[in-house]
């Protein structure tokens, strides 16, 4: 397990179940933010229901037949002042899925509303628009293919004037693109990438955080790999989302969130990475790690971590790329102290969190001396000590960490060993199962192969009897059998000749 980099996210490699929780985790994080802003679809509904509530409208509670819902068809097209109520109460009636189903199998109904969708009345239009809103949030893919006639609308209108109108459009494309991969092929070829490349350079907030939701939701479709994110590459897109995850933080989180997201997304798909490494892309986003770590130490995080999680993802899944030059643009050892500083932060309130640090710290030691030396130089072995008894997880990455360390030489399992490492390898072999005994055989085979004096102190230290709980084991009494031989041989020669030329090098470039 040691000195491999691994990857986190759809596709990814990594520990077991490291991989097969990842979902789970990040099913989690959607469900904590704020208004959803992450959830497969989304709604807006909540500020014009209440506008109406308090305007004495009756609400429909219970689905209409389909002779009303035809009624309603008829009065919206009868242009009197009773339009817009009609229109009204049709988007509160299509919250009901029987009703939506109803509705889009008459004959001409679309083709009324996207009618009214395309009106020069304003008013009119945003109703319609709410109404096609409504639709896009069915769970039933005949009723998003009955939309596609209003994706081109859609997509023109996101040129417009009124930040409400535009935002309920990106949120209904948004709503779309999820499950129906019919409205997917019909958006690409109308343009929907270079729509939204257009779109990012807008001011206004509220727009950008719906173009976030429609991008995310494009990059993880099936297919996206082969015909969407190469598109996204092609364009200014990538460069814009790098921009927004990194700006105005304190004013604009839900916009940060959604495209660090994004760049996850296409970050795991492995299409171009070597572009966006070229870009700058993993050196700005530990600008971003350090600036994040200032305000956790300011205790300016509140709901940060939904940010830092897919940050960590992406510069964990650059490093696993086999570039020359890839590290050269993340030495910086102030991002150790920032990965220390958010498991110190989050532990014990977003453990996940805890995780992710480590896993980047995992690809960030894995054959690479000048991150093995900064967290020997830097002290904070015994930081990563304490993090052993947190969780399964989080043990198996802590020894991963350290193999990655001792892997490097006698120089560094000198000061392993002096860092009292080897009473909490007891205490871990005492107490975990399996997969955890077997990493921890594993640094211990490292520490005893390149500085034998850890071996002489680990077996005066009850070393014996915490391996010998583990001798019958099929998948660890090999190793196990190795090490305990290494018990009934003479004290191996001091191995201080081989220190002074073998000094673990400085971390400082």
């Amino acid at each position: 397990m040691w000195g491999r980099r691994g990857r986190r996210g759809p596709g990814a490699g990594g520990l077991e179940e490291l991989r097969a929780r990842r979902r789970q985790q990040e099913a989690a994080l959607r469900k904590a933010r704020k208004q959803q802003q992450l959830i497969s679809k989304r709604l807006l509904r909540e500020d014009t229901q209440n506008g109406e509530e308090k305007a004495g409208m009756e609400i429909p509670t219970d689905p209409l037949s389909e002779q009303e819902v035809l009624q309603l068809l008829q009065d919206i097209q009868k242009g009197t002042e009773e339009r817009k109520k009609s229109l009204s109460c049709l988007r509160q009636a299509l919250q009901h899925k029987e009703t939506q189903q109803k509705f889009v199998r008459l004959e001409g109904s679309m083709r009324v509303l996207i009618g009214l969708f395309t009106s020069s009345l304003a008013d009119v239009q945003m109703e319609a628009a709410r109404c096609l809103h409504e639709l896009s949030h069915s769970s039933d893919p005949a009723v998003a293919e009955a939309c596609l006639p209003a994706t081109s609308y859609l997509l023109t209108y996101l040129s417009g004037h009124s930040i409400e109108f535009t935002e309920l459009c990106l949120y209904t494309l948004g709503n779309l693109v999820v499950e129906s991969e019919a409205v997917r092929k019909q958006l690409l070829p109308q343009g929907i990438i270079s729509a939204l490349a257009c779109c990012i350079q807008s001011p206004h907030e509220a727009v950008l955080e719906g173009l976030g939701y429609v991008l995310s939701q494009l990059l993880q479709a099936k297919e996206a790999s082969i015909e969407i994110i190469p598109l996204v590459l092609d364009s200014a897109l990538p460069q814009h989302m790098l921009q927004l995850v990194c700006s105005n933080l304190e004013l604009g989180m839900g916009v940060a969130v959604e495209f660090a997201w994004c760049l996850h997304y296409i970050v795991c798909s492995c299409v171009n990475n070597a572009l966006l490494i070229s870009q700058g892309i993993m050196s700005t986003l530990v600008l971003l790690l350090l600036e994040l770590a200032s305000m956790v130490s300011k205790a300016v995080a509140d709901g940060l971590e939904l940010l830092i999680c897919p940050v960590l993802r992406c510069l964990s899944n650059l490093l696993a790329e086999e570039m020359e030059g890839c590290n050269v643009q993340v030495h910086d050892e102030r991002l150790l102290v920032a990965l220390f500083t958010f498991m110190q932060y989050f532990l014990n309130n977003h453990l996940f969190i805890v995780q992710e640090c480590l896993w980047l710290l995992n690809n960030l030691t894995a054959d690479e001396p000048f991150f093995c030396s900064a967290v020997l130089t830097l002290d904070l072995i015994p930081a990563l000590l304490q993090l052993l008894p947190c969780s399964r997880m989080v043990t198996l990455l802590v020894l991963t960490v350290l193999c990655n360390i001792a892997e490097k030489g006698s120089a560094y399992c000198q000061q392993l060993h002096q860092k009292v490492v080897l009473s909490s390898l007891i205490s871990t072999l005492t107490l975990s199962d399996a997969e955890v005994a077997g990493q921890c055989l594993e640094l211990l085979h490292l520490l005893f192969l390149h500085w034998p004096e850890a071996a002489a102190d680990f077996f005066s230290h009850a070393g014996l009897q915490a391996l010998e709980q583990h001798q019958h084991h099929p998948e660890l009494q090999e190793r196990v059998r190795a090490l305990m031989d290494l018990a009934a041989q003479p004290a191996a020669a001091s191995p201080s000749s081989l220190v002074s030329s073998a000094a673990v090098p400085s971390s400082v470039p």
